[in-house]
């Protein structure tokens, strides 16, 4: 069968004429956003965090100072094949330095060992997988705004705490929902819960009733639904239709997204619980960026975490590159500095970057606000808890890195 690739091209006002000049020792660099631009995840990510690496170009100043920055958009197709052979052109034929966002993470893992054999730099808001700073951690990837263990021991800790101590899963059959499966078991037994029973679905599947018919069944007191996008949102709405959350069961949305709620509605949506780390209406800074990304967005959408991630992660690459002159293109390189230094900006504030490549920076338990609760259009949670930091993510004496062994 052909394959098929899907890859636009984006430029700022001052992009570069040709890929050759990345050759010279000028001050160029290409960004690769490789993303869902119209399928399940389209919302979270998309044309959203096209917008985003925009929007770091603009906020960098690095264009007034002589740079010529170009972005790329490629669409993988949930695919990982297709997202394999769209990043090696990039490379090979496009010159691309840094690789942006990159949801689904059987993807994330593939592009993940590319961007290493082609020394490049990769910085991954998308994938969910903790394994990006883990067993599969690279030299050259950073994961940057969220992951399973952050998510299972926020969510899945308060609710045990909460009393929902018997847990049964619904997870999307590949990488990722295998991995926030993972996480949350870990985090639920550990806190003396106990796990049930799972069943697995297929990505950007309809029809959730048989699955959850096997999860009310279950007599669980938590479903947990280790999926996203529109996966979750339909699970959601199921679940709502036969009555799962009046017969007394809870659900866990393990991995929400701002766009998800707005889908849900807050009749729906009102009371569940779950972890993200950044949302709009946290402070002023965030607020601010915020209404500049919903201004320029055509559906109006507030960001999501992913698209947040995107622009945070690349204002540190921009502020690396100019530390360095402009004259590195060795990935490794790169990496190396962007975690010497620290991180600061208006989405996740002050962090770090760990060894392994794991971003460090705050997580938050939210619950999403009863529709009189609400004051306007995207005013949809409200803050249980601040995760912080040093406890959000994995800790670096439990991470399977390899890096921490050399």
């Amino acid at each position: 069968m052909k394959k098929t690739i899907v890859v636009l091209m984006m430029s700022t006002a001052l992009a570069f004429a040709a890929a050759s000049a990345a050759s010279a020792q000028e001050k160029v660099a290409r960004i690769g956003v490789l993303n869902d631009q119209s399928g399940l995840y389209a919302d979270v990510t998309g044309p959203g965090s096209t917008l985003a690496a925009q929007m770091a170009i603009e906020d960098s100043g690095l264009v007034a100072k002589g740079w010529k920055l170009d972005v790329l958009v490629g669409d993988h197709l949930h695919k990982p094949d297709v997202g394999v052979g769209i990043v090696r052109q990039w490379f090979d034929r496009d010159k691309v330095d840094v690789i942006v966002d990159v949801p689904t993470s059987s993807v994330g893992l593939a592009v993940n060992n590319v961007v290493k054999e082609k020394n490049g730099v990769y910085l991954n808001s998308g994938s969910g997988t903790s394994d990006l700073s883990n067993a599969q951690c690279s030299p050259n990837t950073i994961h940057w705004a969220y992951d399973t263990y952050q998510l299972a021991n926020g969510t899945g800790s308060a609710m045990v705490k909460s009393g929902g101590d018997t847990w049964f899963f619904l997870s999307a059959d590949y990488a990722f929902g295998t991995a926030l499966e993972r996480d949350t078991t870990n985090a639920v037994t550990a806190k003396g819960g106990k796990i049930i029973g799972s069943v697995r679905h297929p990505l950007n599947t309809s029809d959730f009733s048989s699955f959850l018919l096997q999860a009310q069944a279950s007599k669980a007191k938590v479903i947990g639904l280790a999926n996203a996008g529109g996966d979750t949102i339909n699970a959601i709405k199921q679940a709502s239709e036969f009555g799962i959350v009046k017969g007394g069961q809870k659900l866990a949305g393990l991995l929400m997204f701002i766009t998800d709620i707005h889908a849900l509605g807050l009749p729906v949506a009102n009371g569940l619980n779950f972890t993200e780390t950044f949302y709009w209406d946290l402070n002023d800074n965030t607020r601010a960026f915020s209404k500049r990304f919903q201004a320029r967005m055509k559906n109006k959408a507030m960001p999501t975490t992913v698209q947040a991630g995107v622009y945070s992660s690349l204002l540190h690459y921009f502020k690396v590159l100019d530390a360095m002159g402009g004259n590195s293109r060795d990935g490794v390189k790169i990496v190396e500095k962007m975690k010497a230094t620290p991180t600061d900006d208006i989405i996740f504030g002050k962090g770090t970057i760990q060894p392994n490549g794991r971003k460090l920076h705050p997580a938050y338990l939210f619950e999403v606000k009863k529709p009189e609760e609400s004051k306007g259009p995207w005013d949809y949670y409200k803050l249980i808890a601040t995760i912080p930091a040093d406890q959000a993510f994995t800790p670096l004496d439990k991470s399977a890195c390899p890096l921490l062994k050399m």
